[in-house]
Protein backbone atom coordinates (compact mmCIF):
# COMPACT_ATOMS: atom_id res chain seq x y z
CA UNK A 1 0.00 0.00 0.00
CA UNK A 2 2.84 2.35 0.88
CA UNK A 3 4.48 1.61 -2.46
CA UNK A 4 1.27 2.35 -4.35
CA UNK A 5 0.84 5.68 -2.55
CA UNK A 6 4.47 6.51 -3.22
CA UNK A 7 4.07 5.70 -6.93
CA UNK A 8 0.87 7.74 -7.18
CA UNK A 9 2.55 10.68 -5.44
CA UNK A 10 5.56 10.42 -7.72
CA UNK A 11 3.31 10.27 -10.78
CA UNK A 12 1.37 13.35 -9.65
CA UNK A 13 4.57 15.33 -9.06
CA UNK A 14 6.00 14.42 -12.46
CA UNK A 15 2.66 15.06 -14.20
CA UNK A 16 2.20 18.47 -12.56
CA UNK A 17 5.77 19.45 -13.51
CA UNK A 18 5.07 18.52 -17.15
CA UNK A 19 1.88 20.61 -17.13
CA UNK A 20 3.74 23.56 -15.62
CA UNK A 21 6.57 23.16 -18.16
CA UNK A 22 4.05 23.20 -21.02
CA UNK A 23 2.35 26.29 -19.64
CA UNK A 24 5.68 28.08 -19.27
CA UNK A 25 6.72 27.10 -22.79
CA UNK A 26 3.40 28.36 -24.19
CA UNK A 27 3.83 31.62 -22.33
CA UNK A 28 7.38 31.95 -23.65
CA UNK A 29 6.18 31.32 -27.20
CA UNK A 30 3.37 33.82 -26.82
CA UNK A 31 5.83 36.39 -25.47
CA UNK A 32 8.22 35.70 -28.35
CA UNK A 33 5.45 36.09 -30.95
CA UNK A 34 4.22 39.32 -29.36
CA UNK A 35 7.78 40.67 -29.25
CA UNK A 36 8.30 39.76 -32.92
CA UNK A 37 5.15 41.55 -34.10
CA UNK A 38 5.68 44.57 -31.83
CA UNK A 39 9.26 44.96 -33.06
CA UNK A 40 8.16 44.47 -36.68
CA UNK A 41 5.76 47.40 -36.30
CA UNK A 42 8.53 49.48 -34.66
CA UNK A 43 11.03 48.59 -37.41
CA UNK A 44 8.84 50.07 -40.13
CA UNK A 45 8.09 53.19 -38.06
CA UNK A 46 11.85 53.63 -37.54
CA UNK A 47 12.59 53.17 -41.27
CA UNK A 48 14.61 49.98 -40.67
CA UNK A 49 14.07 48.24 -44.00
CA UNK A 50 16.42 45.29 -43.35
CA UNK A 51 15.10 44.52 -39.87
CA UNK A 52 11.48 44.81 -41.04
CA UNK A 53 11.83 42.40 -43.94
CA UNK A 54 14.15 40.02 -42.07
CA UNK A 55 11.25 39.29 -39.73
CA UNK A 56 9.31 37.81 -42.66
CA UNK A 57 9.88 34.39 -44.23
CA UNK A 58 11.12 34.31 -47.82
CA UNK A 59 7.67 33.02 -48.86
CA UNK A 60 5.77 35.65 -46.88
CA UNK A 61 2.64 37.34 -48.22
CA UNK A 62 1.41 40.81 -47.27
CA UNK A 63 -2.25 41.62 -47.97
CA UNK A 64 -3.05 45.32 -47.92
CA UNK A 65 -6.30 47.23 -47.57
CA UNK A 66 -6.94 47.55 -51.31
CA UNK A 67 -8.40 44.49 -53.06
CA UNK A 68 -5.46 44.54 -55.49
CA UNK A 69 -2.83 44.42 -52.73
CA UNK A 70 -1.66 40.83 -52.37
CA UNK A 71 2.11 40.95 -52.43
CA UNK A 72 4.85 38.38 -52.17
CA UNK A 73 7.65 39.45 -49.86
CA UNK A 74 9.74 40.53 -52.84
CA UNK A 75 6.88 42.55 -54.36
CA UNK A 76 6.17 44.18 -51.02
CA UNK A 77 9.86 45.02 -50.59
CA UNK A 78 9.93 46.66 -54.02
CA UNK A 79 6.72 48.61 -53.30
CA UNK A 80 7.92 49.70 -49.84
CA UNK A 81 11.52 50.61 -50.66
CA UNK A 82 10.68 54.15 -51.77
CA UNK A 83 8.74 54.80 -48.53
CA UNK A 84 11.69 53.60 -46.44
CA UNK A 85 14.18 55.62 -48.50
CA UNK A 86 12.08 58.79 -48.13
CA UNK A 87 11.54 58.00 -44.43
CA UNK A 88 7.78 58.14 -45.03
CA UNK A 89 6.70 54.75 -43.76
CA UNK A 90 3.73 53.92 -41.56
CA UNK A 91 3.45 53.73 -37.79
CA UNK A 92 0.98 51.11 -36.56
CA UNK A 93 0.59 51.00 -32.80
CA UNK A 94 -0.87 47.75 -31.43
CA UNK A 95 -3.79 48.27 -29.05
CA UNK A 96 -4.64 44.62 -28.41
CA UNK A 97 -3.72 41.22 -29.81
CA UNK A 98 -4.83 37.59 -29.56
CA UNK A 99 -2.32 34.84 -30.31
CA UNK A 100 -3.15 31.17 -30.91
CA UNK A 101 -0.90 28.14 -31.46
CA UNK A 102 -1.16 24.78 -33.16
CA UNK A 103 -0.51 21.67 -31.05
CA UNK A 104 3.16 21.46 -31.94
CA UNK A 105 3.74 25.17 -31.15
CA UNK A 106 5.46 25.58 -34.52
CA UNK A 107 2.74 27.76 -36.05
CA UNK A 108 0.82 30.62 -34.51
CA UNK A 109 -1.87 32.92 -35.83
CA UNK A 110 -3.01 36.22 -34.43
CA UNK A 111 -5.39 39.12 -34.78
CA UNK A 112 -4.69 42.60 -33.54
CA UNK A 113 -6.28 46.02 -33.28
CA UNK A 114 -4.03 48.85 -34.44
CA UNK A 115 -4.01 52.63 -34.10
CA UNK A 116 -2.92 53.93 -37.52
CA UNK A 117 -3.07 57.01 -39.74
CA UNK A 118 -6.21 55.38 -41.23
CA UNK A 119 -7.81 55.20 -37.80
CA UNK A 120 -8.52 51.86 -36.16
CA UNK A 121 -7.37 48.94 -38.29
CA UNK A 122 -7.18 45.20 -37.82
CA UNK A 123 -4.11 43.15 -38.58
CA UNK A 124 -4.07 39.38 -38.68
CA UNK A 125 -1.45 36.91 -39.65
CA UNK A 126 0.43 33.68 -39.36
CA UNK A 127 3.88 33.23 -37.87
CA UNK A 128 6.04 30.12 -38.07
CA UNK A 129 8.90 28.87 -35.93
CA UNK A 130 11.91 27.88 -38.04
CA UNK A 131 13.67 26.06 -35.20
CA UNK A 132 15.46 29.21 -34.06
CA UNK A 133 13.22 32.23 -34.67
CA UNK A 134 9.60 33.11 -35.20
CA UNK A 135 8.96 34.70 -38.61
CA UNK A 136 5.93 36.29 -40.22
CA UNK A 137 4.53 34.10 -42.99
CA UNK A 138 1.32 35.95 -43.82
CA UNK A 139 -0.07 39.34 -42.78
CA UNK A 140 -3.42 40.93 -43.59
CA UNK A 141 -4.21 44.58 -42.89
CA UNK A 142 -7.83 45.71 -42.98
CA UNK A 143 -9.61 48.93 -42.14
CA UNK A 144 -12.15 48.52 -39.36
CA UNK A 145 -15.52 49.93 -40.42
CA UNK A 146 -18.18 50.53 -37.77
CA UNK A 147 -21.32 48.54 -38.60
CA UNK A 148 -23.47 51.68 -38.49
CA UNK A 149 -21.33 53.21 -41.28
CA UNK A 150 -21.22 50.17 -43.55
CA UNK A 151 -23.86 51.42 -46.01
CA UNK A 152 -21.91 54.66 -46.53
CA UNK A 153 -18.68 52.75 -47.14
CA UNK A 154 -20.40 50.34 -49.54
CA UNK A 155 -21.76 53.32 -51.51
CA UNK A 156 -18.30 54.90 -51.72
CA UNK A 157 -16.71 51.63 -52.88
CA UNK A 158 -19.47 50.54 -55.27
CA UNK A 159 -18.10 51.92 -58.56
CA UNK A 160 -14.48 50.86 -57.99
CA UNK A 161 -15.55 47.44 -56.72
CA UNK A 162 -17.65 46.81 -59.82
CA UNK A 163 -14.67 47.73 -62.06
CA UNK A 164 -12.42 45.46 -60.02
CA UNK A 165 -14.87 42.56 -60.27
CA UNK A 166 -15.10 43.05 -64.04
CA UNK A 167 -11.31 42.82 -64.25
CA UNK A 168 -10.86 46.39 -65.44
CA UNK A 169 -8.81 47.27 -62.37
CA UNK A 170 -6.12 44.85 -61.28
Amino acid sequence: MKNILLLISLFLVVYSCRIQEGMTQDLDYKTQVNQLINQWHKDVAQFDYEAYFNKMTNEAVFVGTDASEVWSKQEFQEFSKLFFDKRQTWDFKPISRNVYFNKSNQTAWFDEILDTWMGVCRGSGVVVFDGTHWKIQHYVLSVAVPNENMNEVVAIKNERDSLYLKGIIE
